[in-house]
């Protein structure tokens, strides 16, 4: 290697002498004449990385580097990084360009060149190329044409290796380019076989067929590949050895004839015969096969007069057998590693030896070329692993790279911005890493690996960070089937990418306007809620009792769920019943919101609360948290997780027992399921935090009442069997639902098992009277059994007959704290608690607690404004005791008439809701059975008719489905049996259900429906199974929002529902420890062509852009509509290309996994196979289209 000194001489003299004679006489006894012309410009005939890596070494060795380009590439950074660059191939299609050999040559004679790098692909190993060069008067920067043609002719490469006495696999003895040559082959030699492309490699064009039936097809494909790659299709075919190694050995040589190898590199992790990861030197190759396989690799380059860089590949079996398999006469790729471990700079030699310097001017004798530890290249490329490695193309959004000690990154197109497109190689970045030996080296490449953050494409980071797991991979021990043989490389932890979904998630509100619907058009407010905060015990005794290993100081006090988890469900209810006090539950974080604000309260304002919640009331009989509409809320609107919701409540709150409302055989759904699926569903919450069920019937239907028991109690859960409350026990004339009715009930539910009897008053029709007589009448007849009362306060009598259930002997009661209660909601905790102090059943509860706790839900509640129930209802109304609305279902109701245009009806609703009820039957009013009447009520005001009309014509109406399946029997027998003649004149003779509605139901097949949602989404859990099978579209509709814009639960209120304001600043916090800075920069103004907008974000300090397509705009444009996913009859593009071929037409029939077209991307073809077997309904495509991934190709029946 020259010195600096030597080096300053050597750039003077290339500048100041055109030509130098060098006679030379060496110790080796080589004597020769080599005419010495330095090179003071080199156009390099490439793209990409390689191109800019040949460009770094001219500029280090004081050459002018020129560049090439095509018009697709005008925006790629190789171009920028030249001295000059020039447009070639105009017109002309992407690989084209760089193909057009006249237009090349016509670029260097203009532009003062004087000598061409063809790099690797392209043009590299064509021979007529390099003549052309050289015909030019230029200089080829690699072998002679001569040897190039020799070495690229597969057929002439295997006789100059037998002439030399390198030993050679079985093959045709020249191209072919027929498929009826390669069956005639394939029938003559057997199988399996390897097609090879006969003027190209890099994997490309190579075809393994180990069945008869599959030559012609892969013959083809092969062949169309490698013209597309290489200008020729012809093919070369060899017999296949199984479980090789693949080790190349790298050849560097000169015009005077000398020779050296640089040692090997093992290229045996490859998938579908291209490379993925190489290592240099091969590890596990003993000393004795490498000295042999080096030697003859030189040696055929001697007897074929090889100069310039090159490499001989081998395969290599189990028994040390070795077989040559081509001469690469370029760079090749994996060059870095070489490079690393020997310190020699393969491209600058390359243009040393073109200039007509030796190896030994250059320092390079074998003697002296001696590997120095362990060098790993990961190719980075925009393929997509989970799916079969499907080139991914767009914009890079987000690229950080991975550097450090050891590390080496040869990339082009790697920074924000750059546009991926589907027209060349998938490359990415080389990332090479250098250490002292195998599993140092590894080490560094995967730690380099996981600081990448690319965001915009798909990468294969994930499967190369599995293979440098790989215990096999560690040691070295690698073959050809690596990665067939370890399915478990294909397992993937897939990327968070949290931030850049969320910045996609503000710019779709930004620009599209919010993604949950909004009920009214007031907007949340402007405020940051004050969260109390709870003071840390930092005394002396304190810090002495976690030293001990007792409670830390940021513990909260004990309370009841301490009994529930030590010692189970009826030593809870024991000490519940044994309490002097009142108990209180409270239902601000479910039954509240549902109420007032239509179940939108989202889990980011119950968490930041929830710390508070814990410290200071402790002594809570239960928080009602979760279970009824929430779940399918959350799901549906608020785009987050329940099950996560309930898990993250208990990480917050460990000392409080939870209360969740379970429909009985319902679960939180609002049909009847399989019983399994009921008993999982308990099973599952309890897992995950639940405590206390509260289990219902919207009829109060036994059977379905106790199998919700069953499945609760067999969890492990506390079971309050709930009675629902309808009519009047104090009114001697309502003799339906009497005192007699509730108390046989509660015998019932007693005699079942239920550890906590609940009297569920949905309406709020339990008045104070009524209270006194149901309660002392329940306790007189059961005094051992915990009595629960739950009510709403629309008519605001709520507090009085809550206090009167007290006095009468109950022992819970649910309030809900006070800026969260009142109207549809709970009545007043704080009411409550006051009303009490100083008496037996004080609660002991502090006001002033109940009071900063009310104060947090009063900012809160008014960044829920568009949902407020206020908007509609200003105050309780006593109303209710006429017409019986369920307090969770009135403000719905409310809301649903305005969509419905029936706004100014609403008292006409909610009069014809009476009539629904009595037509119906007089029946229990709670979800689903309230939503029936709802239903019925809002048909006869939209549809002007009377009680009498609906009866007198109810077989000639369409009644809403809710109702014509409750008559059906479908949620179960309501008390006192279906009304007749109404039944029978709405069903006529459609089927009626005899019994519980889920006896008859078959088990789900929990396995089978995670199968069919992990086709569709990645990473589905044990919950959103649980949630499928619950909420089949919501969920399925719920994962794919989540997998598009992350957790969208972590945003403020505010943000997610109407977006930040333009300057606005905020943080985002992921996690503990783990915050997003951002700010809100810009909504573009100008719309692009396809309809898209950008939007522009600050994000931890760092400039992000999103591409939003404009829903509204995009309405007078032409796009290619998208393939539904979720819809298996709409078949997508797995990747972005060029349909180069269409097999099926309109009205054709299909199998499932028949082909029905081929695409082109980045030189490589992909058959799109049918999902499903059916008839060929419509063509979105034609020769020629070129598509986006996931544009719809066609619709199959």
């Amino acid at each position: 290697m020259f010195i600096p000194a030597a080096q300053s001489a050597y750039r003077t003299l290339r500048k100041t002498q055109p030509r130098v004679r060098l006679n030379a006489i060496f110790k080796n006894g080589y004597s020769s004449k080599v005419e010495y012309k330095p090179i003071r410009s080199v156009l390099v005939a490439n793209r990409g990385e390689i191109a800019i890596r040949v460009f770094r070494a001219c500029t280090e060795l004081g050459i002018k580097s020129v560049a090439v380009y095509s018009e697709q590439d005008k925006m790629h950074m190789h171009r920028q990084k030249a001295d000059e660059s020039y447009i070639v191939g105009k017109g002309l299609p992407p690989v084209e360009a760089y193909l057009n050999i006249p237009e090349l040559i016509r670029v260097c004679k203009e532009n003062d060149v004087d000598a061409v790098h063809p790099g690797y692909g392209f043009l590299s190993e064509r021979s007529d190329f390099a003549q052309a060069v050289i015909d030019a008067g230029l200089r080829f920067i690699g072998p002679s044409p001569e040897v190039v043609q020799k070495m690229g002719d597969k057929v002439a490469a295997r006789v100059a290796a037998i002439e030399a006495g390198v030993p050679i696999v079985p093959g045709t003895d020249g191209p072919v380019t027929t498929k009826e040559e390669a069956l005639e082959f394939c029938k003559k030699h057997g199988l399996p076989v390897i097609f090879k492309a006969a003027y190209g490699g890099g994997g490309r064009g190579m075809r393994v067929v180990r069945k008869m039936e599959d030559v012609e097809e892969s013959f083809q494909r092969a062949s169309s590949e490698a013209k597309a790659a290489f200008g020729n299709g012809a093919m070369f075919i060899e017999k296949f050895i199984e479980r090789p190694r693949h080790i190349e050995v790298q050849l560097l040589g000169d015009k005077a004839g000398n020779v050296v190898h640089l040692y090997e590199r093992d290229c045996s992790v490859q998938r579908r015969h291209q490379k993925v990861v190489e290592i240099a030197p091969a590890p596990r190759l003993p000393i004795e096969i490498r000295d042999k396989m080096t030697e003859a690799a030189v040696r055929l380059a001697r007897h074929v007069g090889y100069e310039n860089a090159g490499t001989v590949e081998f395969l290599c079996d189990e028994s040390g057998n070795f077989y040559f398999i081509e001469v690469n006469a370029r760079l090749q790729v994996e060059h870095t590693v070489t490079e690393e471990i020997t310190g020699i700079d393969l491209v600058q030699s390359q243009i040393r030896v073109a200039e007509g310097m030796t190896l030994p001017e250059l320092g390079y004798t074998q003697d002296k070329i001696v590997p120095r530890g362990y060098a790993i290249q990961c190719r980075v490329t925009t393929e997509d692993p989970a799916n079969d490695f499907q080139p991914n193309t767009g914009r890079l959004e987000v690229f950080r790279s991975g550097e450090g000690m050891g590390i080496r990154l040869d990339s082009a197109s790697a920074y924000a911005g750059a546009i991926i497109s589907p027209y060349y190689d998938s490359l990415l970045v080389k990332v090479i890493s250098h250490a002292s030996d195998l599993q140092s080296s590894a080490s560094k490449m995967n730690r380099a690996l996981r600081e990448f953050r690319i965001r915009g494409v798909k990468t294969n980071i994930p499967f190369l960070l599995n293979v440098l797991e790989n215990q096999k991979f560690l040691h070295g021990v690698l073959d050809t089937y690596f990665i067939d043989e370890h399915p478990q490389l294909f397992k993937f932890k897939p990327s968070l990418n949290r931030a850049q979904k969320l910045l996609n998630y503000m710019g779709e509100v930004l620009v599209n306007g919010p993604q949950t619907p909004l009920a009214t058009t007031l907007k949340p407010a402007l405020v940051s809620p004050h969260v109390p905060e709870v003071p840390l015990d930092l005394s002396p005794e304190a810090i002495e009792r976690e030293e001990r290993g007792e409670a830390k100081v940021t513990e909260p006090p004990k309370g009841l769920r301490e009994v529930l988890v030590c010692e189970g469900p009826e030593a809870f209810a024991k000490e519940v019943r044994n309490r002097k006090e009142l108990l209180l539950m409270d239902t601000t974080f479910r039954d509240a919101h549902q109420s007032l604000l239509a179940t939108r309260v989202r889990s980011h304002d119950l968490l930041k609360i929830s710390p508070y919640v814990t410290h200071k009331f402790n002594n809570l009989y239960s928080l009602e948290n979760w279970g009824g509409a929430t779940f399918d809320v959350a799901l549906r609107f608020l785009h987050e997780c329940p099950w996560e919701r309930l898990e993250e409540m208990r990480k917050r709150i460990p000392n409080i027992p939870f209360q969740m409302l379970l429909r009985g055989a319902n679960a939180v759904g609002y049909t009847s399921y399989p019983d399994n699926v009921v008993y999982k569903f308990c099973e599952l919450a309890v897992q995950t935090g639940m405590d206390i069920f509260r289990v219902f019937d919207s009829l109060n239907y036994l059977p379905n009442l106790i199998l919700g028991m069953e499945a609760a109690g067999k969890a492990g859960g506390v079971v309050e069997a709930a009675i629902s409350y309808t009519g009047d026990v104090s009114d001697p004339k309502r003799t339906k639902y009497d005192l007699k009715y509730y108390t046989n009930l509660a015998d019932e539910l007693v005699k079942a098992g239920t550890h906590v009897l609940c009297i569920k008053d949905m309406a709020g029709l339990l008045k104070p009277e009524s209270a006194r007589l149901l309660i002392t009448a329940i306790r007189d007849k059961h005094p051992d059994i915990p009595i629960h009362i739950h009510t709403h306060d629309t008519s605001g009598a709520g507090v009085a007959s809550m206090l009167a259930c007290a006095n009468a002997g109950a022992d819970v009661v649910d309030v809900a704290v006070d800026s969260m209660s009142g109207m549809t909601s709970q009545p007043s905790m704080g009411a409550v608690v006051a009303s009490l102090q100083g008496t037996p059943l004080d609660t002991n509860l502090d006001l002033r607690t109940v009071s900063e706790y009310s104060a947090y839900w009063e900012q809160t509640r008014t960044l829920y404004a568009p949902f407020e129930c206020t908007t509609t209802m200003r105050s309780g109304n006593a109303d209710v005791y006429l017409n019986e609305i369920p307090g969770g279902q009135y403000t719905n109701l409310q809301f649903q008439a305005f969509s419905l245009g029936l706004g100014d009806f609403f008292e006409d609703v909610k009069k014809a809701y009476r009539e629904a009820n009595l037509l119906l039957g007089d029946i229990i009013k709670v979800t689903p059975s309230s939503k029936v009447v709802g239903d019925l009520a809002q048909f006869m005001v939209q549809n002007d008719l009377t009680a009498d009309q609906v009866l007198e014509r109810a077989e000639e109406l369409s009644f809403p489905k809710s109702v014509v399946e409750y008559l059906q029997g479908s949620i179960g027998i309501p008390h006192g049996g279906f009304p007749e003649p109404l039944r029978s004149r709405v069903l006529k003779d459609m089927p009626r259900i005899e019994g519980r509605p889920g006896a008859e139901l078959k088990d789900l097949d929990f396995d089978k429906l995670k199968k069919e949602l992990q086709e569709s989404h990645t990473c589905v859990t044990n919950r959103d199974v649980m949630s499928a099978a619950l909420y089949p579209q919501v969920t399925n509709d719920f994962l794919n929002f989540r997998e598009k814009y992350g957790p969208v639960d972590k945003l403020d209120t505010r943000i997610f529902l109407t977006g930040p304001k333009v300057g606005e600043e905020f943080d985002v916090p992921l996690e503990r420890g783990k915050t997003l800075s951002v700010k809100a920069l810009a909504v573009s103004a100008d719309l692009k062509p396809n309809g898209i907008r950008e939007v522009f974000f600050e994000l931890n300090g760092q400039l992000r852009a999103v591409h939003i397509l404009d829903k509204e705009a995009v309405k007078e444009i032409h796009v290619h509509p998208k393939a539904n996913k979720s819809n298996k009859s709409e078949v997508g593009a797995p990747m972005p290309g060029t349909v180069i071929d269409i097999r099926v037409k309109v009205g054709d029939k299909v199998e499932k996994g028949q082909p029905l077209v081929v695409l082109s991307a980045m030189k490589m073809e992909m058959v799109v196979q049918s999902p499903l077997a059916g008839v060929v309904k419509k063509l979105e495509i034609a020769n020629g289209t070129k598509l986006e991934g996931e544009d719809l190709i066609m619709i199959i029946e």
